[in-house]
């Protein structure tokens, strides 16, 4: 059994998975553990066994957790400690907890632009600065001005834009550095102009994407040259039922007829089925086409 240290916040042993994701499926952290506030999250991660594996979860918008769990510590930044959102400027600080379209929501109100995709993308702030996320053209890089976060040893970091080294949905940064705040910069225009292109941008996405599922973000990156619904579509993907074999299939898992680049839990699915339709459709695009397509959602934990 992990050896936990003293904390101010929650520690739970065995703690089902599933609930905190948007494809509902998963088995248990060993420990989930929902830190007061960062001080709290550094003596913790300062006390604990080096030995030990920690893993951030966000809001779960875009990870399969694997049936079989996930060994070690699974930390959630969760509560007003990591979501508050501050401007000053023209820039805005968010804590790595807070909702990327609260962020967006923010700027409007503070009338600065530029952060506007934001409203586009279903996860925190903390997992826009690990994965560079972006929608509509615009990206984490274009608006980012520095970041504040944790080692696994607890000693905390500051990096700029530039220590991140950005590319597409890709960071250099350290993989193992649990971000806890981010400040961005905008560009000065009218409160009414920027809620105007994030209702337009939101409008957008709830026609064009299939948000009231139980699903996660966009399942590929687009490989060059190409995008990925395309090719999901065009192999015949779209739709298509599928469960996993060797008897760790659920009620099996598809891509939405929506948009061909969102799988979906239609019902039953195990995270089996899930990740099981992802690397299917890879395997079947690289024989038909020679095209690598490569995972942008996030695969985590232990096999069923």
């Amino acid at each position: 059994m992990i050896a936990l240290p003293e904390v101010r916040g929650k520690l739970m042993r065995d703690e089902p998975l599933g609930p905190f994701t948007w494809f509902r499926v998963g088995g248990n952290a060993d420990v989930l553990f929902i830190p007061a506030d960062a001080d709290d999250l550094a003596e913790f991660l300062k006390a604990l066994d080096p030995s030990t594996p920690v893993t951030v979860l966000g809001v779960g918008s875009n990870v399969i957790v694997r049936d079989g769990g996930v060994e070690g510590v699974v930390v959630r930044l969760a509560g007003r400690p990591f979501a508050g959102i501050t401007t000053e400027g023209d820039t805005i600080t968010a804590g790595a907890g807070a909702l990327d379209s609260m962020v967006a929501r923010a700027s409007a109100k503070a009338g600065l632009g530029g952060l506007e995709f934001y409203a586009g993308i279903p996860g925190t702030i903390g997992g826009a600065l690990t994965m560079n996320a972006g929608c509509y053209g615009a990206e984490t890089k274009d608006i980012l001005v520095s970041a504040r976060g944790l080692t696994r040893a607890g000693e905390r970091v500051d990096y700029s834009l530039a220590d991140f080294g950005y590319t597409y949905r890709h960071s250099e940064a350290p993989a193992d550095i649990i971000w806890i705040e981010a400040t961005f910069r905008g560009t000065p225009d009218e409160p009414e102009a920027v809620a105007a292109r994030i209702a337009e941008i939101t409008a957008r996405r709830e026609q064009t994407q299939p948000i009231r599922e139980k699903t996660g973000g966009s399942t590929f990156k687009n490989p060059p040259g190409h995008s990925s619904w395309k090719l999901v579509d065009e192999a015949g993907w779209r739709g298509k039922l599928f469960t996993a074999p060797d008897g760790k299939g659920g009620g099996g898992a598809m891509f939405s007829e929506l948009h061909a680049n969102f799988m979906i839990n239609p019902g039953e699915a195990t995270a089996a089925d899930i990740e099981g339709l992802g690397d299917a459709v890879r395997a079947d695009l690289l024989a038909k086409t020679g095209v690598q397509l490569d995972w942008e959602i996030k695969r985590i934990g232990r096999p069923g």
